[in-house]
């Protein structure tokens, strides 16, 4: 592996350069030539996730108390990504288990009796998309949505910015789940969405990604008037608030389809954004792993935060094949890909450094498995694997099957936003499996990361609304 380059350094060597050397030389230690292809241990991985579903976490997740539908999240979205499904049983503790964290007064917290927060909210209704069901004792119709409605309101900003819970920080991860909540549910307002786009877009730093948060002035005025600008961001571009902040934008698409042309219409540079995002991919010395922040280490959550970043870039009409290559043949992958990351690298990322002999996936070695980096691990090596796309044709049947409620006036927003999330759609014969099919893991819907199936079938239902069947399609995006 010494043919291999290291990354760069000026000869004065400071703890994080010393750091970043060692971090290769571990990942080059595994990325050593075998004669066998790396192999996707799906066994030991479903026994990791079924030991900490069945027997509990261990005791070190105490420290996670206040995050329970996280870590359910991420377990039972796991094992959907593994092409895994729950016995009728299970399903029914984990739907008990959810409404738990339902706070009386709307949302969920992060347990029992804890505040309403907007991030285990999202986890909460998640985990129903994959567990629960219509029905008494289902989870879905037990959900109150005029509460939960109200609570979304009640931490909304006048600079179109949300708290993520009362008295608490605002946050653009906050954001991106309560849109993701509020199209599920079929929770959309403008009344709700107004001031989003323009929040979302005065988070892009000068680097291309996004921060956490932007400062807001307003006029002396009583009341006072939010100003354009200045809205500068606060802190670095980041490769989970950039992922939040991306497909928040994507979402409130179809809502800026439905304002009038005069509009003030916010904008974001995707140039510069590509531009971040590619940079963010690590050399050959990193196993093309990808990294969350400028002159940071590689970690395996990030080949969702930031590889699964690119196919919601399609939305926006920046096209690359969403990270797959479209060619046929292993040996094929360098000549003719013409994407916009290296998804074989990424997927050798994972699959060499980013799973841990014990089961479980982890950040890099020699690091821990934990659910967290289960999840998004497998998230980013479906992302890297399937080719999936927002398609106008899709969009177009999803669209004629609408049937418009008597009276609604917010028909053009929820019917805009229900066809846009439900135009997703897996290309036929563009998937490709670094170590052969086997190593195949479940396509996950770009902006909710939750399969196809769960999604539809949960807008369906929430929606009112039969969605058409859906079929691979060979045709690329126009």
């Amino acid at each position: 592996m010494a043919h291999w380059k290291r990354t760069p350094t000026d000869s004065y060597p400071t703890e994080t350069s010393v750091l970043q050397a060692e971090t290769e030389e571990t990942l080059l230690s595994h990325g050593k030539p075998s004669p066998t292809a790396p192999t996707l241990q799906k066994n030991a991985h479903l026994q990791f996730l079924v030991r900490n579903f069945s027997q509990g976490f261990p005791s070190r997740y105490t420290s996670q108390d206040a995050s329970q539908p996280w870590l359910m999240f991420w377990t039972v979205q796991s094992f959907s990504v593994l092409q895994v499904g729950l016995d009728p049983g299970n399903k029914q503790r984990a739907i008990d288990t959810i409404m738990a964290w339902q706070h009386p007064e709307g949302g969920f917290g992060g347990g029992p009796g804890q505040s309403a927060h907007l991030l285990p909210t999202y986890a909460a209704v998640s985990a129903l998309a994959v567990v629960g069901r219509p029905g008494p004792n289902g989870g879905w119709d037990q959900i109150d949505r005029q509460k939960l409605y109200k609570f979304l309101m009640s931490v909304k900003q006048p600079d179109g910015s949300f708290l993520v819970t009362h008295h608490a920080e605002v946050d653009v991860r906050g954001t991106y789940c309560l849109l993701v909540v509020a199209h599920l549910l079929n929770l959309l307002t403008p009344e709700l969405l107004e001031g989003v786009p323009a929040f979302i877009a005065s988070c892009q730093t000068y680097e291309g990604g996004f921060s956490s948060a932007s400062q807001p002035y307003f006029t002396p005025d009583s009341p006072p008037t939010l100003l354009e600008s200045p809205r500068p961001p606060l802190g670095e571009a980041h490769g989970g608030y950039t992922f939040c902040a991306l497909a928040s934008w994507v979402m409130l698409q179809p809502y800026l389809e439905t304002l009038p042309s005069t509009a003030p219409r916010p904008h974001i540079s995707t140039k510069n954004l590509l531009r971040w995002l590619v940079q963010m991919q690590g050399v050959e010395s990193e196993l093309g792993g990808f990294k969350g922040r400028t002159n940071k280490l590689v970690d395996g959550c990030y080949s969702w935060w930031v590889g699964g970043s690119f196919a919601l870039l399609e939305a926006l009409g920046v096209h690359g094949g969403g990270g797959v290559a479209h060619e046929h043949g292993e040996e094929d992958w360098g000549d003719i890909d013409d994407t916009l990351f290296n998804s074989k690298a990424l997927q050798e990322y994972i699959l060499l450094a980013g799973q841990h002999p014990a089961g479980g996936l982890r950040d890099k070695p020699p690091k821990s498995a934990d659910a967290y980096h289960t999840l998004y691990c497998l998230a980013g090596l479906s992302s890297a694997q399937h080719h999936v796309f927002p398609s106008p044709e899709r969009r177009s049947t999803v669209e004629k099957a609408w049937v418009s409620p008597d009276d609604d006036a917010l028909d053009a927003l929820r019917k805009n936003s229900f066809t846009a999330a439900l135009s997703w759609i897996e290309e036929e014969g563009a998937s490709k499996f670094v170590g052969g099919p086997g190593n195949r893991v479940n396509a996950t819907h770009p902006v909710f990361n939750l399969t196809m199936t769960h999604t539809e079938t949960l807008m369906a239902h929430f929606y009112g609304q039969t969605v058409p069947k859906r079929t691979l399609t060979s045709k690329q995006p126009s």
